[in-house]
């Protein structure tokens, strides 16, 4: 059944269970938010990932949970492990691109899920991984493939970023379950991982995962296949956490920005909570940098 989880507007934003990598979009008037759900016990000092959460709010102030609409070993191929995804929604189908760890190679591989409703349940769109890591050239990093985000351009063509130490790109088929064309490299200064693109008016952003501890850098471009610009820190070290991935969206007239800190109590590194803040733009099509506040963001 549905769970109403109801709060005050406060950083993190969902109290409850320990989240992660947000990913997020509109539909129907309703934010959908998508999280990786930090299962580590206490004391536990790595990854414990086996599912994606899925929360909704139509002001940011209350948030309604909805059932597991997908985990790692749905894909029959996964070895359990899971990592950061990405939603987007694409002429009537919600696509979900996950890295999950391969059962085989365990190796880090991009796999993709699909369904009718943003709640889900989504399923495995191929029974393989899109992206593995014999696909990439020049590396021989077992999680190379990690944290994708994909965009729809203006003229229809669907592209993908990922990567873990070097960026990828690449072309989607229309279909958006398999790569057209060949993989390409961005050279993006101190790139950790934790890629996100997205376009507002006519720039497109890069942000991601920039150091170690991670910061949030971003770069912009005129056109996605660049030259892309580095323009500096957007998002400054998360309390309490080495890692950060953010997510950017506008929805009902304002901007926002979706990142992950260690805010919770027993809260660090492994059990993570996102968090939302405002973003704001500057004339030149350049990006405040993001102040984090415990308040959060107000009622839409």
């Amino acid at each position: 059944m549905q769970k109403n989880v109801k709060m005050i507007c406060n950083n993190p934003i969902i109290r409850h269970k320990y989240t992660a990598d947000p990913t997020a979009l509109v539909y129907d008037d309703t934010l959908y938010l998508y999280t990786c759900h930090d299962e580590a016990p206490i004391g536990t000092e790595k990854y414990v990932i086996r599912e994606w959460l899925c929360f909704s709010s139509s002001n940011l102030v209350e948030w309604n949970e909805h059932p597991v609409p997908l985990k790692s070993l749905d894909f029959k191929w996964s070895s359990g492990k899971a990592y950061a995804s990405n939603v987007i929604h694409h002429k009537g189908t919600f696509y979900w691109y996950v890295a999950i760890e391969h059962a085989i190679t365990n190796e880090s591989a991009i796999g993709v899920a699909k369904s009718l409703s943003p709640k889900g349940h989504f399923k495995d769109a191929r029974g393989s991984a899109i992206i593995t890591l014999d696909m990439l050239p020049f590396t021989d990093n077992k999680k190379a493939n990690l944290d994708p985000s994909v965009i729809i351009d203006n003229d229809g063509q669907p592209y993908i970023f990922w990567g873990n130490k070097t960026c990828y790109f690449a072309k989607l088929k229309e279909n958006m379950i398999e790569l057209e064309g060949k993989i390409g490299i961005l050279d993006l200064p101190e790139f950790e991982e934790g890629i996100h693109i997205h376009k507002h008016n006519s720039w497109y952003y890069l942000s991601y995962g920039h150091q170690m501890p991670e910061k949030v850098a971003y770069a912009m471009s005129r056109n996605i296949q660049g030259p892309w610009e580095f323009k500096g820190i957007l998002n400054e070290l998360a309390g309490n956490c080495k890692t950060n991935r953010p997510a950017i969206l506008d929805f009902k007239g304002k901007s926002y920005f979706f990142y992950h800190n260690g805010g919770l109590k027993d809260g660090g590194s492994h059990r993570r909570s996102v968090c939302v803040d405002y973003l704001y733009y500057n004339p030149d099509g350049t990006l405040k940098r993001v102040v984090m506040t415990s308040e959060g963001v107000g009622q839409v």
